[in-house]
């Protein structure tokens, strides 16, 4: 089995996505060092995802570079995989849609587990968006508050909720009442980026997983691991 992959770099830094498991990356500030961090990622993620995977006998192949001049260091992405720019099958959107609602009810499985939100291990650092998430109820609102915003881009209207796993649903089911949405037509949206409902559904599982690892090694550094849940596998 290959390993297709995506690469967003610049003299900053690689963000390397995987193609053929949606949500899954690695950064580096080298090529060599993002890649080399594929096998423990996959086999986390197939861990998480239910996917039977025995052994990383995995050909990680890059498809697809873009050179970026967005903070690739600090995840700022703005590409749009050629595959995603092709229709879905109503079973691959559901297997998609069951995936993005299981990372967000795990995301939220995570946060609950905290026993403080409002504390934190990490130092103050500014990114393109601003000061980063720091505590807890920081990292779990800037996650869940994109849920609008990634929608929007595909034409969708959504007011947020704040119990991510129940925002997660709302968003399917507004995407599920535009006419033709497995189509997958490619929209412009913000800034130029170019979103079709196949990215959206990537960028949910990729942005959740950004935060939920931030989340977790800011939360073992106070509390023991067995405190806190882990239904990503990241301390595995």
């Amino acid at each position: 089995m290959r390993n297709d992959l995506v690469m967003e770099f610049n003299d900053e830094g690689h963000l390397i996505y995987s193609n053929s498991f949606p949500g899954a990356f690695v950064r580096g500030r080298t090529r060599d060092e993002a890649l080399s961090k594929f096998p423990q990622e996959i086999k986390k993620y197939c861990k998480w995802a239910g996917i039977q995977i025995a052994n990383y006998n995995l050909e990680d192949k890059i498809v697809q570079e873009k050179k970026s001049s967005l903070r690739i260091c600090d995840a700022d992405s703005d590409v749009i995989f050629e595959t995603e720019k092709e229709p879905l099958s109503e079973d691959e959107y559901i297997k998609l849609k069951l995936l993005g609602i299981k990372s967000a009810q795990d995301f939220l499985c995570m946060y609950e587990s905290i026993p403080n939100k409002d504390i934190t291990s990490l130092d103050e650092r500014k990114t393109f968006y601003g000061a980063i998430p720091r505590t807890a109820k920081e990292m779990y609102e800037h996650t869940n508050n994109v849920t609008s915003y990634y929608v929007g881009e595909i034409k969708v209207a959504l007011n947020n909720i704040s119990n991510i796993a129940n925002n997660r649903k709302n968003a399917f089911k507004a995407i599920e009442s535009m006419d033709g949405y497995l189509a997958n037509p490619v929209y412009r949206g913000s800034y130029g980026e170019e979103w079709s409902l196949r990215k959206v559904l990537r960028r949910f599982i990729w942005h959740d997983r950004i935060h939920a690892k931030a989340m977790y090694r800011m939360a073992i550094r106070l509390w023991d691991k067995e405190t806190i849940q882990d239904p990503f596998f990241f301390g595995t």
